[in-house]
């Protein structure tokens, strides 16, 4: 069992929240021209072949206990749920918009957390939490009149990663993550690719050629996704959910950012005032587990 370092789990998380947007923005530009399924089975063939590899080059191998097997079948499922939600939405919602609605998600880890594993969730954590959303609800500006039901898409995938991460932390410290990640990945991968090739006759699971542009693109979205998710598992082997749902305010403004520099959609003042305010929740977190760190007889949670 490895011990929690809160302040090195912050670190991984934010790692994800730069990486993952990337990721996301570049299933947002192929989603026209690459169907869903297309998508996801390159994405976790991608990280098989990543991975696999140096798993198989260790010592414990893929080898898992029986229960870490169940664990990681129900986390696969969720993984696919929800990035197939997450790519379903970008097809019609900003990037910044798609990622700031599903960040009710940090309420619900903190909520799973405190009743499910009986984490300590503090006055500040909560705190943060509540002003982190307040922010989010300054960038979200929803208008589900516009955009009609694909609106709800981000808040399905809320919920499921919610579910995924408190998987992922029972799971995080018996199983080291790129084992985690190998497995998972070969699970989603026997799974998708027959879907695929052989499954309905679907548009969302046809097979359609692409050219040298997207066929790169398509690596570097296994890339990033693989990486992402890694940096995620080792946070979670580091630190508790509860103090890593604040952390995630941040992947807004990375968001944000990268929404503007590929899409040209700019958040208006109202929106930009929001994503300051995650910021500065995010590193009041940063701040107060590492005084909790330094101090841990006198500081509460």
């Amino acid at each position: 069992m490895t011990p929690d370092r809160p302040l090195l789990g912050i670190l991984l998380m934010l790692g994800f929240c730069v990486l993952a947007p990337m990721g996301d923005a570049i299933a947002k530009y192929l989603g026209p021209a690459i169907p869903l399924g297309m998508l996801l089975a390159v994405r976790f063939a991608i990280q098989s072949a990543v991975l696999v590899p140096i798993s198989l080059a260790a010592p414990g191998r893929l080898a898992m206990s029986g229960r870490a097997l169940r664990l990681t079948v129900l986390r696969t499922a969720l993984h696919i749920t929800g990035i197939g939600a997450m790519f379903t939405s970008l097809r019609y919602l900003p990037l910044a918009d798609a990622v700031a609605i599903a960040f009710v998600m940090p309420f619900i880890m903190l909520l799973l957390g405190h009743l499910v594993l009986g984490e300590e969730v503090g006055r500040h954590r909560i705190a943060a939490c509540v002003v982190g959303f307040a922010g989010t609800l300054l960038v979200v500006q929803p208008n589900f009149v516009a955009v009609g039901a694909p609106a709800l898409l981000p808040l399905l995938v809320a919920v499921v990663f919610a579910l995924f991460m408190l998987v992922t932390r029972q799971i995080a410290k018996e199983v080291d993550a790129v084992r985690l990640q190998s497995v998972s990945g070969l699970m989603a991968t026997a799974f998708l690719v027959p879907l695929v090739l052989f499954g309905p006759d679907w548009p969302v699971l046809e097979v359609v050629p692409t050219g040298a542009r997207e066929a790169w693109l398509l690596v570097a979205l296994g890339l990033l996704g693989t990486l992402a998710h890694l940096m995620m598992t080792w946070s979670l082997r580091f630190a508790p959910s509860a103090t890593l749902a604040p952390m995630q305010y941040l992947e807004i403004p990375f968001a944000t950012l990268i929404g503007w520099l590929v899409f040209r959609d700019l958040p208006n003042g109202l929106a930009a005032l929001g994503i300051c305010i995650t910021i500065a929740a995010g590193l009041y977190i940063i701040l107060r587990e590492r005084a909790i760190a330094r101090a841990p007889s006198a500081a509460g949670p």
